[in-house]
């Protein structure tokens, strides 16, 4: 890039963030969308929302006003309520009245409590953790979450075409239940149809100390049910997903919907930056609505049908919410007669192992890069994390030594690299002599000219290329695994309070907020950025570019630096910090190779002798070079 691109470059960030912060919606319309989607989450369209509302709207007004104490009035309202009841509710009008209870069921790692309405989840909190403020951490709330079985039900008089079982109040059999060690209980929830032989029951089972919570539904009496909604019972799940951690920045860019087909080992899921939709092809596996850390996932052995199944996200953010996250399912009802199904939920942490225990490829949705990164990742840092975890050092301590080892093995391609940069700075007078030479003549000729010195002198001008290059997966895999890795949640290390989020050391007054950059400055950012100014001015020290090039060089010196100031602000400080340690190892490691390893007089004197030797074979790339020069009527220069 010349100073052009880069002035250019600078003001389209400018613009793009301008453009960002005067047209960032207002917390006042944030908040409207979002209980506008809470209201519509649980409808197919528009109209059956509005229908829904007419119908409350009509049972309010016209039979729970306030009446006379005359016994006949009284028994007049109580047949029009049980008859505006029966056209809305069918069978089930019994349990669309009762009251509202919790029943909680929980181990050493979760806390599920269950409402009578609905006989849904009504919050899930994980014991061992907490919210970035200390808080208790709830995957969801009440307010926050609707889960519903849906399905018609045949009455000429029916208002409305589907019944949502979370408008209809179950009937625990159970009471509370608190489990320890490998001890196992279950909570049964009943709805109840027209009489006590016809109910939906649902059963929910936990195990001690598992993050694994077993979902039963059972279809008792119903075969008439069944039978007229044969593939067509469905699950409608979606959640306002509760922000939990300090960076809502991060948060949001991290949370969104993964799935997995039932015949497929490959994971997918929606966009993280956008309103996202996908329709379901195959049967389905599980579905995992992913935050940053955690995630709450519905997972069927036997697969969820695919017949108008879907996910979706919507990315509206707030305060309390990162993203909506939506899916329809629908349950895989053997020839309309299938009176159980089973299912089980996962509420708990991305913790690689965790969820590699359960052999169902649920650990994919921790995002550690491309397929070979991730193998990175897989077999060689999250084995070597672990290890050193297992002796109870300081999280700071550990991504040292971490940072030590992997510097260690890549030490041998650090010298062939840096040894290839010392060749190249020892011939840069005689590069220099050779573009004063053709400054006047076509850039291949120039570029001709300086491959026949490199040819016979012994150097390859990409030497330096192949060992940065194999060093790349690894430098990715880290960036990938230090704002995945929550054993590093909320672990401090000298002024920061948490690895795994950022590390203020100055917060900006009044709520005021730089676009992109944050409303607060992170120290380990800015020691990371100038060990990287420091690291890029040592190597170009080294560099045999002149002219244009090396004013080019001098601008990314001040260039990259200020962009890693922007973008990292608000990542992982165990990552900054991590970076700092690499740039600063390696500056030291180029000391000790050109201390007491390379003698530039040595390889000047190694490069002139090998020019009294006879000249190599053409190497392929100049070989190209050279072809490419031919068909534009040059020749190549004579041996």
């Amino acid at each position: 890039m010349d100073k052009n691109s880069v002035i250019g470059l600078l003001l389209i960030g400018a613009i793009f963030i301008g453009f960002s912060y005067f047209n960032q919606p207002s917390e006042e319309e944030i908040a409207t969308a979002l209980k506008q989607r809470k209201e519509l989450a649980t409808a197919d369209s528009l109209a059956q929302a509005k229908e829904r509302a007419k119908a409350a709207e009509y049972t309010a007004n016209t039979i729970d006003a306030p009446i006379e104490k005359d016994p006949s009035q009284v028994a007049k309202l109580d047949s029009a309520k049980n008859s505006e009841l029966s056209f809305l509710y069918g069978r089930f009008a019994n349990s669309a009245t009762g009251k509202k209870e919790y029943i909680t069921i929980e181990n050493e790692k979760i806390k599920a409590t269950i409402s009578t309405l609905g006989g849904n989840l009504a919050t899930v909190e994980l014991k061992e953790y907490h919210t970035h403020d200390t808080l208790p951490l709830y995957l969801f709330d009440e307010d926050s979450s609707q889960f519903a079985l849906s399905f018609s039900e045949s009455n000429q008089y029916r208002v409305r075409d589907d019944i949502y079982t979370d408008e209809l109040f179950f009937e625990p059999q159970s009471r509370s239940v608190e489990l320890t060690g490998d001890d196992k209980g279950s909570v049964s929830m009943k709805l109840y149809g027209a009489d006590k032989n016809q109910y939906i029951e649902y059963i929910y089972s936990l195990e001690g100390s598992s993050y694994m919570l077993d979902f039963q539904v059972n279809f008792v009496g119903m075969d008439d049910l069944l039978k007229d909604n044969f593939n067509d019972i469905r699950i409608n799940w979606n959640i306002n997903a509760l922000s939990k951690e300090k960076s809502l920045v991060t948060e949001n860019a991290t949370t969104s919907v993964f799935y997995k087909y039932l015949s497929d080992d490959e994971v997918d899921y929606l966009s993280e930056t956008s309103d996202d939709q996908e329709d379901l092809e195959q049967t389905i596996h599980w579905v995992a609505f992913k935050q940053q850390y955690f995630s709450a996932a519905l997972i069927c052995e036997e697969g969820f049908e695919k017949d108008d199944a879907y996910v979706s996200i919507d990315p509206l953010t707030s305060s309390k919410y990162t993203k909506y996250m939506s899916t329809n399912l629908m349950l895989p009802l053997a020839s309309g007669v299938s009176s159980s199904e089973k299912m089980t939920f996962y509420f708990g942490p991305n913790h690689y192992q965790t969820l590699e225990r359960y052999e169902i490829e649920l650990e994919e949705v921790i995002n550690l890069g491309w397929p070979v990164i991730r193998q990175v990742s897989q077999y060689f840092i999250i084995p070597i994390f672990n290890w050193l975890d297992e002796y109870n050092l300081g999280y700071g301590l550990i991504i040292l030594i971490l940072t030590l080892l992997i510097k260690m093995i890549l030490f041998p391609l650090t010298f062939k690299n840096y040894k290839s940069t010392a060749k190249m700075k020892v011939l840069k007078p005689e590069i220099d002599a050779i573009n004063e030479k053709h400054k006047n003549d076509d850039a291949m000729k120039k570029q001709q000219a300086t491959m026949a010195l490199y040819r016979k002198v012994g150097v390859n001008p990409m030497a330096g290329c192949l060992p940065m290059l194999l060093q790349m997966p690894i430098l990715y895999a880290m960036f990938r695994f230090f704002p995945s890795s929550i054993v590093l949640r909320q672990q401090g290390f000298l002024w920061a309070d948490d690895l795994s989020s950022y590390d203020p050391i100055y917060d900006f007054p009044g709520g005021f907020e730089i676009p992109m950059y944050g409303d607060h400055i992170s120290l380990f950012t800015i020691l990371m950025a100038i060990s990287t100014f420091l690291y890029t001015k040592t190597n170009s020290s080294m560099t045999s570019m002149s002219g244009p090039q090396a004013g080019q060089m001098k601008m990314m010196l001040y260039f990259m630096p200020f962009m890693l100031l922007v973008f990292f602000n608000n990542y992982s400080a165990g990552l900054s910090y991590y970076y700092l340690l690499a740039n600063v190892i390696t500056m030291a490691q180029q000391f000790v190779i050109k201390k007491w390893f390379i003698d530039d007089a040595k390889i000047l004197s190694q490069l002139e002798a090998n020019k009294l030797k006879p000249a190599k074979k053409k190497s392929g790339f100049q070989k190209r070079l050279e072809d490419m020069a031919k068909q534009k009527g040059y020749k190549p220069p004579k041996k």
